[in-house]
């Protein structure tokens, strides 16, 4: 069974960091782009980020170039995403996906459960 698990969420404040953590399980994680998606409060979908299956290529939507990162450890099996100067904007469920094949964009296949931030003082 294809399982992918965030951690790393909770409260900070503006200015603050978090990085998130994604652990993938059940399919080759090495051979699959991945993805960071995000759904503010009342809000609809936003995709983040994604990276190639081996990391060599990244990209990112533009509110968040500059202070996000995205990365992945494919002999851990984990995907990342640091995030940096953080904005009450940022506040949202963050979901790790799969996507269908080594690089994106492409369908995004299996979502994790997803993990809140929220930016607040």
């Amino acid at each position: 069974e294809v399982q992918l698990v965030e951690s790393g969420g909770g409260l900070v404040q503006p200015g603050g960091s978090l990085r998130l953590s994604c652990a993938a399980s059940g399919f080759t994680f090495s051979t699959y782009a991945m993805t960071w998606v995000r759904q503010g409060p009342g809000k609809g979908l936003e995709w983040v980020s994604s990276i190639t299956s081996g990391g060599d290529r990244t990209t990112y939507v533009d509110s968040v170039k500059g202070r996000f990162a995205i990365s992945r450890n494919n002999a851990k099996n984990t995907l990342y995403l640091q995030m940096n100067s953080l904005e009450p904007e940022d506040t949202a469920v963050y979901y790790c996906v799969k996507e269908s094949g080594i690089s994106y964009p492409g369908d995004l296949e299996v979502w994790g459960q997803g993990t809140l931030i929220t930016v607040s003082s």
